[in-house]
């Protein structure tokens, strides 16, 4: 089953990809394991999958010894800051660095264990009151705190788009995080990039591909269900 929907999944990505005259090896496939058994994402390693994203820190801690080394770990939940010391040696990228405080907490860590963090900063474009994340104003000044700190490697930007019942309703959503990155780019700061804009999960991946995302978020479309712990 697992593997079937990958394949469902890597062919919808092809087609979006095509529509959208890009190259689908732009478009980096996320598998969302949060709350799934080492089971089932084993069933998704075996069919080629490489890249895993976790909501939370104990997660990945408990299943990062139980899977190949050859994982690749992406933080995409909301980061508490006494929780950074157990990740950061872990997630391959932190997708949801979302304020000031954060970012000097994961630079902190970061220079005790002589490492360099790859992080996106999460921007709440759709400005939803239940959900983390900068405001699309907040973002660039970030981005210019974080090229100061000497142990983050900033790669870009990352969304969560409202649940809709219609993917179209999401477009704008993307397109401002597109322009956002693009304006930031523009910017010309040091030591930081806009390659990576994370957006688009199991309801609008495709129209997310359509407007420029480079890591799609797909958890309910290859595992089902969500399994709350």
């Amino acid at each position: 089953m697992v593997a079937e929907n990958i394949k469902s999944v890597r062919d919808r990505i092809q087609t979006a990809c095509r529509a959208a005259g890009r190259d689908p090896a732009e478009v980096t496939l996320i598998c969302v394991s949060k709350t799934k058994p080492v089971s089932l994402i084993r069933e998704a390693y075996d069919a080629g999958e490489r890249a895993f994203g976790e909501n939370k820190v104990q997660e990945i801690q408990d299943k990062y010894l139980g899977l190949p080394s050859d994982v690749q770990w992406h933080m995409i939940g909301h980061l508490q800051r006494n929780k950074v010391r157990h990740v950061i040696d872990k997630a391959v990228l932190i997708h949801s660095v979302d304020s000031l405080r954060l970012a000097q907490e994961i630079e902190a860590e970061a220079a005790k264990k002589g490492l360099r963090v790859s992080i996106l900063l999460e921007v709440n474009v759709a400005g939803e009151d239940s959900k983390y994340g900068l405001t699309v104003e907040e973002a660039p000044k970030l981005a210019q705190d974080v090229s100061m700190m000497p142990h983050l490697s900033l790669k870009g930007l990352m969304t969560i788009a409202p649940f809709v019942d219609d993917p179209e309703k999401n477009r704008e959503i993307f397109r401002r995080l597109k322009e956002l990155s693009v304006d930031i780019q523009s910017k010309s700061i040091d030591n930081i990039s806009m390659d990576i804009l994370s957006m688009g999960m199991t309801n609008d991946y495709e129209v997310a591909i359509s407007e420029g995302a480079t890591m799609v978020r797909i958890g309910t479309g290859i595992f089902g269900e969500r399994q709350y712990l």
